[in-house]
């Protein structure tokens, strides 16, 4: 079995709590919209983010990382940051009188903080195969999330 190691162990970790705050986020996000149809599409976005982190951590611990015990500086400053971009959705929505598409703007942020911490994941010259696998296919459907999300903020 091959273990994971110092940076990328980090960056595992972190990967783990940049999605539990995305379904935290895109829960928020649905709550926020007006729209039925964006409402339910978000909290797919919510639930979509919410098994990442589970898939993540289950592939995490076959490594010998356990994100439930692991806390980094990376990854507190990446949650500080997230909670900090959750609460700007609140406020967005409450300053904008619920404007889909400033809520969908914060959204495409969100994206592109985990797309860029997938990213930094996929740098690792450590990462095992069968991570990387997992962490790309991820990448993917998050970048075709934040484009999807992009195409909807002029709608």
């Amino acid at each position: 079995m091959a273990t994971i190691t110092g940076e990328t162990a980090r960056a595992y970790n972190d990967l783990v709590e940049l999605n539990k705050t995305a379904a935290k986020g895109y829960q928020e996000a649905a709550e926020g919209v007006s729209s039925p149809d964006l409402k339910a599409k978000l909290s797919q976005f919510s639930q979509q983010r919410a098994k990442f982190a589970s898939e993540l951590s289950q592939n995490a611990r076959q490594f010998g990382i356990n994100p439930a015990d692991e806390s980094t500086v990376e990854g507190a400053l990446t949650d500080a940051a997230a909670a900090v971009h959750r609460g700007w959705i609140n406020i967005k929505s409450a300053i904008t009188g619920q404007d889909d598409s400033a809520i969908l703007g914060e959204c495409e942020t969100g994206d592109a903080t985990a797309l860029s911490g997938y990213e930094t994941a996929l740098k690792s010259n450590e990462l095992p195969a069968e991570a990387r696998n997992v962490i790309e296919q991820q990448h993917s459907e998050i970048l075709s999330t934040k484009n999807w999300i992009t195409g909807q903020k002029g709608r």
